[in-house]
């Protein structure tokens, strides 16, 4: 990759390396320059601007990124769209993360300009939860380097999620003459805490005599019921394999695969198999609702992952959990919180009354689909979470081409006045978890999903870029997402405008986002843009 800093003529076609102001609008790194945009450096007086060339053996970052990172995911991880040479993987499903960490280790020390940061291995996470981000530090990254770690990957993925399964539960809790009936209540209260928090249930609570032969009989009634896993509280802790616990497992001709973990608190927990089922011996931590070692096994055992003595001796790497004075209380959060995706909502606006068409533009047709319709189906194969449709003029038939569209409508009975209020009737209908919203017009079919998912993954609020406009060729155009922190502004809008003066406003938190077509230049208006559109998909 080549750096240097050029006259503004020479600049075409290179990537701007260090940002530029010029007419009251910010050029970001990384940008592109087009010929509109040499122009208006020009205007504002820009003679001269560093920028970096790619040699024929660089690949651009985004491209690169997106290499590495579709190999990357397994199961249960979905790619964000790559941006600024970073592409994101995010869980699709509540689960453990799985991740082979010494395959990390290895991409890592390919070429410095990579970078693959993941999650702890087995972490719990969430839907949505960011799992790993792949950087490209410079602008490109070596064509070999990208070879090279796609030889390593190979055809099997190395991050994925596995998802928790539903399970049915046994709890066994023993009791000695003098143990409280209100420690067995406890126990129950525990475990059923902490399973039903993952998707499981609980289906059987039996209380026994401490001694291995009624604890056996225990055993078998859950087996014979299919419980897996089966836990058992012990009403004495287990101080070696030969204890009640370990001796009726054995008694029901099962086997003890480890007894004792390298995790404080939780040191005393057994696991062991019989039949097919998982049973873990319960350390007296596991009544607590704080993190302990009990979560440790149990958050892999309800996520299918199988689980060994060689497993658990692992654990012990980030296995102290107890308070200490120079740390406290880290376990006040049952697991830490990553990243996640924004939430994004996605509004068509559908509610214009078409006066240079002649008709309802958006019923017309195009492609064997109502012009509408197209834009909806885009909205809806994005990562948009909420596809609203705010209908207002000729709404029976747009809500007709819609048909059965899994979008909410919303209808703009003041559609008259304008384009603001259908902007504001469909913000009011955003859910209140959404981080942002893209705003699309109905009659631009050339919007595509990945396009909405490029805005998507521009979106980054803390790093200046909470309004993302799509462009083409240093032109501004249409969807734009917005931060939720404009959205009382944008409802206080009148009259026929969009929400264009807010960009002018807060240009500094604009992000031009090249979308690599004329699509966000390109609306239907009249017969003639829509036969000549048409045209162009034949």
């Amino acid at each position: 990759m080549l750096f240097d800093r050029v006259g503004i003529e020479a600049a075409r076609g290179a990537i701007l390396a260090h940002s530029v102001r010029a007419d009251e609008r910010l050029f970001r790194k990384g940008h592109v320059l087009s010929e509109a945009d040499i122009d208006s450096l020009k205007r504002a007086g820009v003679n001269h601007v560093v920028v970096a060339r790619l040699e024929p053996d660089d690949i651009g970052e985004d491209h690169a990124a997106a290499r590495i990172a579709l190999p990357l995911a397994g199961c249960g991880v979905r790619i964000g769209a790559a941006f600024t040479g970073r592409a994101n993987l995010y869980a699709e499903a509540r689960g453990i993360l799985c991740i082979d960490a010494d395959a990390v280790g290895r991409i890592n020390a390919v070429d410095e300009a990579i970078t693959l940061a993941t999650l702890p291995p087995f972490s719990r996470v969430e839907p949505r939860q960011m799992l790993a981000t792949i950087k490209i530090i410079p602008f490109a990254a070596p064509k070999q380097a990208i070879h090279a770690i796609e030889r390593l990957i190979g055809s099997k993925p190395i991050i994925g999620v596995s998802a928790f399964a539903t399970k049915s539960v046994a709890l066994i809790s023993t009791f000695l003459k003098d143990t409280r009936p209100q420690l067995l209540g406890k126990n129950a209260n525990a475990v059923s805490a902490r399973i039903e928090a993952l998707g499981s249930r609980l289906i059987m609570d039996q209380r026994v005599p401490h001694e291995d032969g009624a604890l056996a009989s225990a055993i078998e009634g859950a087996l014979a019921v299919g419980a897996d896993p089966i836990l058992i509280f012990g009403a004495s802790a287990i101080t070696d394999r030969r204890d009640v616990v370990p001796s009726a497992i054995l008694r029901v001709g099962g086997r003890i695969d480890r007894f004792g973990m390298p995790v404080d608190p939780g040191n005393l927990l057994l696991l062991g198999h019989a039949r097919g089922s998982t049973i873990i011996g319960l350390p007296g931590c596991a009544r607590s609702p704080k993190r302990n070692g009990f979560d440790f096994v149990l958050e892999r055992v309800l996520a299918d992952i199988a689980i060994s003595s060689t497993d658990i001796a692992a654990m012990g790497v980030g296995g102290l959990l107890a308070e200490i004075q120079t740390r406290p209380q880290p376990r006040e959060a049952p697991f830490a919180v990553a990243p996640r995706a924004p939430d994004v909502a996605a509004i068509v606006l559908a509610a214009g009354q078409s006066r240079r068409m002649g008709y309802n533009k958006l019923t017309a047709e195009l492609a064997g689909a109502p012009l509408v319709r197209h834009v909806a189906k885009a909205a809806i194969a994005s990562q948009a979470s909420t596809v609203l449709v705010v209908t207002g003029s000729g709404s029976d038939g747009v809500e007709a081409a819609l048909g059965h569209l899994p979008v909410t409508l919303v209808h703009n009975p003041d559609f008259r006045l304008g384009l603001s209020t259908s902007l504001n009737a469909g913000i009011r209908k955003i859910p209140e978890n959404c981080d942002a919203v893209v705003i699309l017009l109905g009659d631009m079919p050339g919007i595509s999903a990945g396009m909405i998912d490029k805005l998507i993954a521009a979106f980054n609020p803390e790093e200046g870029r909470a309004i993302c406009v799509a462009s083409h060729g240093g032109k501004r155009g249409n969807p734009v997402l917005w931060s939720r922190r404009f959205f009382p502004e944008m409802q206080s809008l009148k009259g026929d405008v969009g929400a264009k003066q807010l960009i002018v406003a807060n240009e500094e938190l604009v992000c031009d986002v090249e979308i690599g077509s004329d699509a966000p230049l390109v609306d239907i208006d009249t017969p003639d843009t829509l036969r000549a559109f048409a045209a162009r998909l034949t």
